[in-house]
This record gives C-alpha cells, structure tokens and sequence, in this order.
C-alpha cells in the first residue's frame, strides 16, 4: 500500500522532493540532448560513408547519455521511495497520497506553484484539480484514521 500523507506531512517534504525533481527534469533534459547528438553524429557518419568515425566522440556521446539516464533514474527513484508519485516530468508533476471523505485522493502539486493547493479523485487525474478549501481541510485525514 502506498504512503498516506497529511497536508502538512506533504508540504514539509515538498521543499526535498521539488530539488529531487529539478534534478530529475535536468537529468531528461541532458539524456534527450545526448541522444540526439549521438543520433545526428550517426546520421553524418552515414551519409560520409567510408569515413573513419571519431570513436572517442561516439563513446563520450554514449557514455554522457548513459549518466544522465542514471542519474535521472536515482533521481525518481528517490522521490518514489519517499513515497511521492512522479505523474509527469515534463510538467513537474506529482502526487501525495492522502485520504478525503474516506477515500484515497492525490494532494497535486504542479513546479512552480508556491504550495500544496489542490486535491484530485485518484481516477479524475490533473484536469479534475479541486482546490484544497475549508471543507477540504475539515475533513481531510492524511491517514484515513
């Protein structure tokens, strides 16, 4: 079963897992950047035929790609091992699981935002944000106790 978190539990982890994932998108970034050079050095290869690649290039393209990947993994998975759900990278996306009215929710937070604001059904997703409001807050229990 995956971790129940308070408003407040979640906003006091907030500020590590938000560096966590500016590590995680930086880490993308340089992965996507590193694969498409070593794509473009590829196509040029082939299109000069006959010439004799630079291997040390190819190698460092590849093994830049290569950290970065792993580095990006490390990064999420030290985000999910605190028990926060990376929904999607390229908006900064995540969840914190929680309970409302006696159900699982996701308190959503979106890189950027200044706080936890917003609460979403687990089925609803980032297009059925609600804000947290009084009545959210009244009977919001974290823990489901």
């Amino acid at each position: 079963m995956a971790r129940l978190f308070t408003l407040s539990e979640a906003e006091r982890l907030l500020p590590a897992v938000e560096r966590e994932l500016r590590r995680a998108i930086e880490m993308k970034s340089r992965y996507q950047n590193s694969q498409q050079r070593f794509a473009e050095e590829l196509r040029t290869l082939s299109m000069l035929g006959g010439v004799i690649p630079d291997t040390k290039k190819i190698a460092a393209l590849r093994a830049s790609g290569e950290n970065a990947l792993s580095e990006l993994k490390l990064a999420i998975t030290s985000i999910e091992d605190q028990g926060v759900l990376v929904k999607d990278l390229d908006m900064g996306l995540i969840d914190f699981m929680s309970r409302y009215q006696g159900r699982d929710v996701c308190l959503c937070w979106k890189l950027g935002e200044d706080g936890i604001h917003f609460w979403h059904g687990v089925e609803e997703g980032f297009r059925g944000r609600k804000p947290i409001d009084d009545e959210f807050l009244a009977n919001h229990s974290g823990d489901g106790g």
